[in-house]
């Protein structure tokens, strides 16, 4: 970068400034991805935005939209299974109400961090003894990886690999969110990462059922500001347009090869999100053909009901209800070093986002009891209380 030439994001920030002015009042727009989340703070766009400006973050993080009885699940097979659970480090950490994977690998279960869905399948193809479970979890981003791996196992006729899918749909959820006529915004920045797959046309509807507009952005520095100028510019024009700011990746329909693996192995699902609740065909679940991948099926698991950490608000957090410094537990028991909620645990989580670079001005308040406090009856672990 040339020091002396004036950088495409001060130009964009000067834009930002001057078309908020002219907008009159406040705006709010939610952007869809953690990937996004973690950039704006990262980056200290935040604390430069127009006082007008105010950027919600929404269910963009796979690791924190998947339900907790998901969590408890992968943790009983882990503990009670003779399986070697597969999973990508941001889901080590997750509590369930049986602890963490972490945790069930400190007490001998065998959990393994992979780096791909193909690692999993290596891993079975040279452990013919063992079952390996690969924790599939994602948006439209990671789902064709997974499709791939079992469209693989089932040709190699692997008998020791299964999923247990968590895949999850980003329209259903934004679509979930304005119906419930709890989170007002004035736009959307869109993912780039989803778009790549799903094709920026697939945000068609926020446009013209809900008369929003949309902009996809890429994750630089100085393509965030450019998709917020659009963002502005158009609430200012008052007109609703979905504007595709990141061409270099992102398709009018996407990838048409990896859509076609998708549909060849999954199907649509109605799935439990946290936050969110139920929302219908919002995730995927293996088709016919391939059920007898199905980790769930296989191993005969139940689906526990969700019990939240007690205090968390992780499923507001992830909705735009709230900000993390709302919750009682943040900063205040709740760290990236002692987790209570999965907003906390992943690298894209807001929680941790806000805990790594926006801590500035949040107050302190009661302090969290110990955390090894244990019922008196059965020994184990109480409910985290909170202590003057």
């Amino acid at each position: 970068m040339n020091p002396g030439k004036p950088t495409i994001r001060l130009k964009s920030l000067k834009r930002l400034n001057q078309l908020a002015s002219e907008v009159g009042r406040d705006v709010a727009f939610m952007e869809v991805c953690g990937t996004h989340t973690m950039s704006v703070f990262r980056s200290g766009l935040r604390s430069l935005l127009p006082k007008n400006v105010n950027l919600l973050s929404g269910p963009g993080c796979p690791v924190c939209v998947t339900a907790q009885s998901d969590i408890d699940m992968l943790i009983a097979l882990a503990v009670d299974h003779d399986v070697i659970v597969c999973t990508y480090g941001d889901m080590l950490r997750v509590p369930g109400a049986r602890g963490s994977l972490e945790k069930a690998r400190g007490d001998g279960a065998d959990v393994r961090v992979i780096y791909s869905s193909m690692d999993a399948v290596t891993l079975a193809q040279e452990s013919p003894g063992k079952q390996i479970v690969f924790a599939a979890v994602g948006f439209e981003t990671t789902t064709p990886a997974t499709a791939a791996a079992v469209d693989y196992a089932k040709r190699m006729g692997l008998g020791n690999f299964t999923v247990l899918a968590s895949h999850k749909l980003v329209m259903p959820a934004v679509t979930a969110l304005l119906d419930s006529g709890t989170v007002h915004v004035d736009g959307f920045l869109l993912p780039g990462h989803v778009s790549v797959i799903t094709g920026w046309r697939e945000f068609d509807p926020i446009v013209k059922q809900y008369n929003l507009p949309c902009v996809v952005g890429g994750f630089e520095d100085e393509q965030i500001p450019e998709a917020l100028v659009d963002l502005v510019r158009l609430v200012g024009e008052g007109r609703a347009e979905l504007i595709n700011q990141y061409p270099q990746a992102v398709a009018e329909h996407g990838n048409p090869s990896a859509r076609a693996l998708v549909k060849k192995v999954f199907e649509l699902a109605d799935v439990r999100w946290r936050g969110l609740g139920t929302i219908p065909g919002s995730g995927l679940v293996l088709r016919d053909a391939y059920r007898t991948f199905d980790a769930q099926a296989r191993f005969n698991l139940s689906q526990p009901k969700d019990r939240e950490p007690k205090g968390c608000r992780c499923g507001e957090v992830i909705t735009g209800a709230v900000t993390p410094p709302q919750c009682v537990l943040f900063d205040n028991g709740c760290t990236p070093t002692n987790p209570i909620g999965p907003c906390m645990v992943s690298s894209e989580g807001t929680c941790q986002a806000w805990f790594k670079y926006h801590r500035v001005g949040v107050p302190k308040r009661r302090r969290l009891a110990s955390m090894r406090r244990r019922d008196p009856k059965t020994g184990k672990p109480s409910v985290l209380e909170v202590q003057p």
